[in-house]
């Protein structure tokens, strides 16, 4: 089954609110087997509201709206679409029966303009809301289907879940949408492309979608229409396939973190972790806390981020900064045995770089980030530059740190 999206509201195009509902819903249908084909934000104009409600049904036949359901005067979603099916709105005693219901529990008195929450058109199935005032409403008819649902993504999210995908699923047949994800770092997409070759042929129909981000590239393989079981089996062996071909750079699926994967090898391993970070400021050592159970291998961190830091509590001499400079190899290096040292850790790994929006040279460009690693085996040391503004690079610096670690980290019986 297609549907199209239409999403209502004029902050959502001045940019006041982001529309998550229409993320959330996607997701949720496609379990379903209900493909959103397209998705359209509109103004409270009733024009707009219109034109996307009718020219979506012409489509497909089937629509879904969010917003436009509540009692103030901009609140006009029901009355439109009631219009398209030229069907009157009449008061329902039973929908008023619950608005009032619901204020008496927080002890509230409604207002006038309450009234027009339960007046409904005719013809449609009205989908009670337990969570708000404003009740969803299911109309089917000659001009097709449309489900209107509150904006408030609390009320959007309980009737979808209680009241809509109970009734597409009755008529969805079976078939579902359903996608995995294979995560992949250190490797540019179109290197990672090159790497898969003529993946497609091998995991079709499913399909493939790169999606670049500064923590990587993740793989999203889709499979659609087919029944749940038939799905699941040609997913896993497309997982396999795209694990097989990305090699190295796979560190987990779906909503695996890379620091779940470092902590998790650590913990494997005995090992005790150190930080010590310059220009991303903690990031890498938030990263590592916020993973659960991170206590048993994380012992703490230094953010060295003047000079005198990096000189007086990492030991970094003085003259190596005045030589290299604190975005340099040789710093990073010292940078890393200082905390190892000073932490009496297993392994520290150090990150020293140029964030930006300023501070780059010809030599030493905004994003330049240098790496040590240090361990009972010696001290390695790298550098990379990264692209985009100051908090992806700092984010692209903190996840490439993680890379190194996970490498560096014995793959246990992974």
């Amino acid at each position: 089954m297609d549907l199209e999206l239409v999403t209502i509201g004029t902050e959502l195009l001045l940019g006041h609110t982001i529309d998550t509902n229409g993320a959330e819903i996607a997701r949720r249908l496609a379990v379903l087997g209900v493909r959103v084909v397209r998705r359209t934000s509109v103004a409270d104009d009733p024009a707009a509201i219109r034109d996307a409600v009718a020219a979506g049904l012409a489509r497909t036949r089937a629509v879904l709206t969010t917003g436009g359901l509540g009692p103030t005067r901009d609140d006009i979603t029901k009355q439109v679409v009631a219009e398209l099916y030229d069907w009157p709105l009449a008061f329902d005693d039973t929908v008023w029966a619950a608005v009032l219901e619901r204020y008496r529990r927080f002890g509230r008195t409604p207002v006038e303009s309450n009234r027009s929450q339960a007046e409904v058109p005719e013809g449609a199935i009205v989908l009670l809301n337990r969570w708000g005032t404003a009740p969803g409403l299911w109309l089917e008819g000659t001009p097709g289907l449309a489900i209107m649902l509150p904006g408030v993504p609390l009320e959007m999210r309980m009737l979808l879940e209680h009241e809509v995908e109970p009734r597409l699923a009755a008529r969805g047949g079976g078939a579902v949408i359903r996608s995995r994800t294979v995560r992949t770092t250190g490797i540019p997409e179109s290197t990672l492309a090159e790497r898969l070759g003529e993946i497609e042929a091998a995991i079709g129909p499913a399909t493939l979608a790169y999606l670049p981000g500064v923590e990587g590239v993740d793989l999203r393989v889709t499979a659609w229409n087919q029944p749940a079981d038939a799905v699941d089996v040609r997913l896993a062996a497309a997982v396999a396939e795209l694990r097989a071909r990305a090699g190295e750079f796979v560190y987990g699926e779906d909503a695996d973190d890379l620091s779940r994967a470092v902590v998790d090898r650590a913990r494997a391993a005995h090992c005790r972790l150190a930080v010590a970070e310059s220009c991303t400021g903690g990031l890498l050592g938030a990263r590592l806390t916020d993973t659960p159970g991170s206590s048993a291998v994380m012992i703490g961190g230094v953010i060295a981020y003047d000079n005198a830091v990096k000189t007086g509590l990492l030991s970094v001499p003085s003259t190596m900064i005045e030589t290299c400079g604190a975005v340099s190899e040789e710093t990073a290096g010292a940078m890393a045995e200082g905390v190892r040292r000073l932490l009496t850790a297993d392994l520290a790994i150090s990150l020293t770089g140029i964030a930006g929006p300023d501070g780059g040279s010809a030599d030493k460009p905004v994003g330049t980030v240098c790496f040590g690693l240090a361990s009972a085996r010696g001290t390695e040391t790298r550098r990379a530059v990264f692209g985009g503004s100051r908090s992806e690079i700092r984010a692209r610096a903190a996840q490439a740190a993680l890379w190194q670690l996970y490498r560096a980290l014995p793959a246990g019986d992974e």
